[in-house]
């Protein structure tokens, strides 16, 4: 079914209010209803992407708790924390960790108005040692009961909505794509609108074709995925 002008509008007006500078790095964070009410958190704020790192032989799974956020906020695995972090402060994120420690911050003391990457573990155990010891800054969310700890989805919302908050302060929150590299925004909008024929072109090895101003391929395409668009 083509893709109606409306709906291209839509995901135009969504994306051009991601952050691209805005992440979480999830570390062992495997449980299908906490992975899946992060990334609908991610989506709510404005997150472009975010980065996992799982146990070995899982995979990431989703429930219907994420609301089909998955398919709007891509999810990079990495082979370890240790390769994840390096990768995001290359990149000149400053990487949050959720940890409690002696260098520890209360969260609400942090500036988050510049790339920001907020690291959360699984609940059990938390970050793991090398993990703690790469990030930039420990910060904790402080607790008034007896319970020392969130839901690690509560968690990253908690986080997530902070920077919101402080970028809204800021007047920093994109609203015409600036929040995207250039490079990356017609991409992006092309998986978003057309993802079967992303994938064809992926696996074929092409450059996706050009869209005209309401959305329509304006290249032929094979007949049998043009049934699928």
């Amino acid at each position: 079914m083509p893709l109606l002008p409306r709906r291209f509008e839509r995901l135009k007006a969504v994306l051009n209010r991601r952050m691209a500078d805005l992440t979480v790095l999830l570390e062992h964070v495997d449980k299908p209803h906490n992975l899946s009410a992060i990334l609908r958190s991610c989506d709510a704020v404005g997150v472009l992407e975010a980065h996992s790192v799982s146990l070995k032989g899982r995979q990431p799974t989703f429930n219907s708790t994420a609301l089909g956020s998955q398919k709007w906020v891509p999810l990079h695995r990495h082979h370890s924390s240790e390769e994840a972090i390096r990768g995001l402060q290359s990149q000149g994120f400053r990487v949050f960790g959720t940890h409690l420690s002696a260098g520890a911050v209360d969260y609400r003391s942090c500036d988050f108005t510049g790339p920001s990457a907020f690291l959360l573990g699984a609940e059990k155990w938390g970050l793991s040692d090398a993990a703690a010891a790469a990030v930039d800054q420990a910060v904790v969310i402080p607790m008034l009961g007896m319970v020392q700890s969130l839901n690690v989805s509560v968690a990253a919302a908690t986080l997530l909505f902070e920077a919101l908050r402080q970028r809204q302060a800021a007047g920093l929150v994109p609203s015409h794509g600036e929040g995207v590299p250039a490079e990356r925004y017609g991409r992006q909008l092309f998986e978003w609108a057309y993802p079967q024929v992303a994938a064809w072109c992926r696996d074929q090895g092409r450059p996706y074709p050009q869209l005209d101003d309401e959305g329509a391929i304006t290249e032929d395409l094979p007949r049998t995925l043009r049934l699928r668009c």
